[in-house]
């Protein structure tokens, strides 16, 4: 746990799910640069009047330092809502002080200051850009904030052509300010997602399949190689069991996995809301409207009960953000093995250089290569 100090306030901020032996904070100069303008530190301060929305505040804590002024948080994070949850009761502020609202939900009707933390994503700040910017109006207060290595011409020009007349900051701790007007009459066009593309024939049984996906999704105009590379090398299992896409994406792994397996009960989780919705479409345009599958927003396997699976398909993100890191990995093989039944088994596909079988061996007490190439490589592993 680490405290963000500002002029308002001090506050107690973790990440989610919150591990004392992680050591990158819930914030970072960014958000503090934010906080001090909004503050009037470095100029006059800002009217936060009327509805605030915040749209990608990555752990919180840019609605708890706002807290009094009831924001709106807007992410496509299930752990980011747990850790504004978290770091908002730990603050004292009320249950209500922040509307949590996910990337998939409808937008207030009006928006009287606009706070963006620039995402990642560049697709996910277009689609999010397109939803918003028809709620503001001339007196709207837009301010962006990220890291300089975050912010690209690419993101000047969204906010130029989506929003109004763009400029930034100085750069402050390596972080820079946005500043948009919003525009009288602004032609936006309609926002170009979602994007639906169909597999390329080399990818075995899954040939064909139409593939939905909705801003902010991993590789979201293209098949990436590493799932091109799971696709051909599925296990070919049959009978009624349930099966997990963790960390699905836009779902196209479980969904392969269900027609392969007609008797086989598919469950897609993941931590983005856009990504199991993304899921749900693709698994409904391949499977039709009548096939039974189960979809989660969630902590990995954390609401799938104990013992109460056969095969986990996995593969795991190695960055939180910015942040390269093993944590998530270790999480969703720690939670494989718990929902596991016994002789239940967790396939996992990664770059050959994260040495996952390392940790696969030390939960499991076993791992073999399925198959592998110079780049990538499928471990399994069997809960005994």
């Amino acid at each position: 746990m680490n405290r963000l100090t500002t002029s308002s306030g001090a506050y107690d901020l973790t990440r989610f799910p919150e591990d004392p032996r992680d050591r990158l904070r819930a914030w970072d100069a960014a958000d503090e640069y934010l906080l001090r303008y909004l503050d009037g530190i470095d100029a006059e301060p800002v009217d936060l009047a009327g509805t605030v929305v915040v749209l990608g505040d990555r752990w919180g804590a840019l609605v708890t330092a706002l807290a009094a002024h009831r924001p709106v948080q807007i992410t496509d994070s299930f752990l980011t809502q747990q850790a504004t949850r978290a770091n908002l009761a730990r603050s004292g502020a009320g249950a209500g002080a922040v509307r949590l609202l996910s990337a998939m939900d409808p937008v207030p009707d009006r928006i009287d200051v606009l706070l963006v933390r620039v995402p990642k994503s560049l697709a996910l700040l277009e689609d999010q850009l397109h939803r918003l910017a028809p709620r503001l109006h001339a007196g709207t207060v837009v301010v962006g904030t990220g890291m300089v290595t975050e912010i690209h011409t690419s993101t000047l020009t969204l906010f130029e052509r989506l929003i109004g007349p763009t400029r930034t900051s100085l750069a402050a701790k390596k972080a820079r300010l946005i500043f948009s007007t919003p525009a009288a009459s602004p032609v936006r066009g309609d926002s170009p997602w979602p994007r639906t593309y169909e597999l390329p024939a080399d990818v075995g049984a899954a040939s064909g399949l139409a593939v939905t996906n909705h801003a902010g999704i991993f590789c979201a105009d293209r098949l990436d190689i590493g799932t091109r590379f799971f696709l051909r090398n599925l296990p070919r299992r049959q009978g009624p069991e349930r099966v997990v896409d963790l960390g699905c994406g836009n779902g196209v792994v479980g969904t392969a996995a269900a027609l392969a397996d007609p008797g086989a009960e598919v469950t897609f989780v993941d931590e983005s809301y856009s990504a199991v919705a993304s899921a749900e479409a693709t698994f409904r345009a391949n499977a039709g409207p009548d096939a039974k599958a189960e979809f989660l927003v969630g902590d990995g396997l954390s609401s799938v009960p104990a013992g109460s699976v056969d095969l986990v398909l996995n593969n795991p993100p190695f960055h939180s953000h910015q942040a390269t890191t093993d944590t998530t990995a270790w999480s969703m093989f720690t939670g494989s093995r718990d929902a596991l039944r016994a002789g239940g088994e967790l396939w996992v596909i990664g770059n050959r250089h994260l040495g996952y079988h390392v940790k696969l061996r030390k939960l499991f007490g076993n791992c073999e290569v399925v198959a592998s190439d110079p780049k990538f490589v499928i471990l399994r592993a069997v809960k005994r």
